[in-house]
């Protein structure tokens, strides 16, 4: 489906969540249900005209009766002039003259549809989000904009590829939670006047060209490959000045190169089918050595 229709079908949407905003209540059914009973037991007693205008009385005085939820306000419109805010809980109009149109207060959760943005430097991307406001204002969100929630959604739209068209790609992929703040800084300025809270926006979903990404795993596998084989250089380096370390200590002491031949002997187990054959005495080469340094 098109982001035009995407729209519309949005915009159908709110219209007939509105319009059953004016729908009546069960409170005021059974109020009209129960006058209008009386009604007609008093027209059978007292005559027809007497039950009509009785039934008539009883859906004024019913239509009269409003309820608002806890999370919801009403804006009444006498003659179309804005009278008060009333709610939650139950509440009183004028039947015929007042108007009522009820807002929902919670905060409510929108998809920002994906976008197709360039970013600073020439990558194609696309994005999509998540924003979450709230009605802090019901007589401006009513005033001051005709559908605020569609409004907002646009908005929203507009920021995001605003924001995202700044940034570079490393930008993007590595500052999502700075990349949503400065969103959601834009919106809730210029929504503010509306009566709207924006109380935060999510990038959720990054995508890019499949070029791209294989370039990407090929940098990043290069890059692994690159810290692995420093790291081995890191280590046979250090296995190295041990051992040079370790030869010169056994060099400096006397009898060291004994006792590390007896414990290489010693590690070779006591089984049978080890066999140790010193072609030469450990006392010999050391004569040896001693007779060269004499000489």
């Amino acid at each position: 489906m098109s982001p035009q229709h995407d729209d519309l079908a949005r915009r159908a949407f709110q219209q007939i969540r509105q319009s059953m905003t004016s729908m009546p209540s069960f409170l005021e059914l059974a109020v009209f249900v129960i006058l209008a009973l009386v009604s007609v037991g008093l027209g059978l007693l007292l005559g027809i005209y007497v039950g009509i205008a009785g039934v008539v009385l009883s859906a004024l005085a019913a239509a009269s009766i409003k309820v608002a939820n806890q999370w919801e306000r009403g804006i009444v419109l006498r003659l179309g002039e804005f009278q008060a805010i009333r709610g939650p809980g139950l509440f009183f109009i004028l039947p015929i003259v007042d108007r009522v149109r009820l807002v929902d207060t919670r905060v409510q959760a929108m998809d920002i549809p994906r976008q197709e943005v360039i970013t600073r430097d020439n990558v194609p991307v696309s994005i999509n989000g998540a924003l979450f406001f709230r009605v802090s204002n019901v007589e401006d969100a009513v005033m001051k904009i005709q559908d605020y929630v569609y409004a907002i959604s646009l908005l929203a739209q507009t920021a995001l590829r605003d924001v995202v068209g700044g940034m570079s790609l490393d930008e993007l992929l590595s500052e999502r939670d700075r990349i949503g703040k400065l969103v959601e800084d834009t919106v809730e300025k210029d929504s503010r006047q509306w009566g709207l809270e924006v109380t935060g926006i999510r990038l959720q979903d990054i995508d890019m060209p499949e070029d791209l990404k294989k370039i990407m795993s090929r940098q990043a596998s290069a890059e692994r490959e690159k810290r692995a084989t420093i790291t081995k250089a890191e280590g046979d380096k250090l296995a190295a000045d041990n051992l040079a370390d370790a030869a010169a200590r056994m060099a400096a002491s006397p009898g060291a190169m004994q006792l590390r031949t007896l414990q290489t002997i010693d590690g070779l187990g006591p089984t049978a089918s080890n066999t140790v054959v010193l072609a030469v005495p450990i006392e010999i080469l050391e004569l040896v050595t001693k007779l060269g340094k004499g000489l």
